[in-house]
């Protein structure tokens, strides 16, 4: 499956804990990737400094949904699952 194009999901939803360009620290769930452009596309796609992270993300049909809100809420539950206050 490929990422539906404009969608950005995953560059929003999901927290990513090592430094990403342009974002030293990492970036928080909720908040949205400053390297994710007006329309939805990430400015540093396929560049040398794409972060590893990001480039392990695969698209699947159970993330993705048929659209950009299902893939929010789906990585935002995920999210919520697996942050370590939540895991008892």
């Amino acid at each position: 499956m490929n990422c539906r194009p404009g969608c950005g999901a995953c560059c929003i939803a999901i927290s990513i804990s090592s430094p990403i360009p342009g974002m030293p620290g990492g970036k928080p769930a909720g908040v949205r990737c400053v390297n994710l452009a007006e329309g939805n596309t990430c400015t540093i796609h396929r560049r040398k400094d794409y972060p590893k992270v990001c480039r392990g993300l695969k698209p699947a049909e159970e993330m993705c949904g048929t659209k950009c809100e299902e893939a929010v809420a789906y990585l935002t539950e995920l999210e919520k699952q697996t942050h370590p206050d939540s895991i008892d």
